[in-house]
């Protein structure tokens, strides 16, 4: 199963967080399943690191490349579709990186590994 993985999912992924759920860690760990980031995701960290509330070692760039390697993550793109989903959601979530990472969901079909339950007020699986 393409399985999108929600920023903070793949952050506490990344270091074995003790609020992962094992549900997380258990689909996670499938290997039926193949993991796509947004760049969305990868944009807001991003701005997080610029801003100094995300600090990661030894270096943003290298933490990604790292964590998609290790991983086999996949990255997705931003596509036009996504773009003008977005315009169509309603409002129960006012976090402009969120909403994009539901209109991916949404277009390619695919359930969204999070523990973000606003997720749940849209019509996207989450698996958390």
């Amino acid at each position: 199963m393409d399985i999108l993985l929600d920023t903070q999912a793949f952050l506490w992924l990344s270091s074995n967080n003790t609020q992962l759920t094992k549900t997380a860690k258990k689909t996670f760990l499938d290997d039926k399943n193949n993991f796509f980031l947004s760049m969305a995701s990868m944009w807001e960290m991003s701005i997080k690191c610029s801003l100094n509330k995300l600090k990661l070692r030894p270096s943003l760039e290298r933490f990604l490349l790292n964590e998609l390697q290790e991983n086999s993550l996949e990255q997705l793109a931003i596509t036009f579709q996504h773009v003008i989903k977005v315009t169509s959601l309603p409002f129960h979530h006012r976090d402009p990186f969120d909403r994009l990472l539901i209109a991916q969901a949404l277009v390619e079909d695919m359930p969204i590994l999070s523990s973000d339950t606003i997720f749940d007020s849209y019509s996207i699986k989450r698996i958390w």
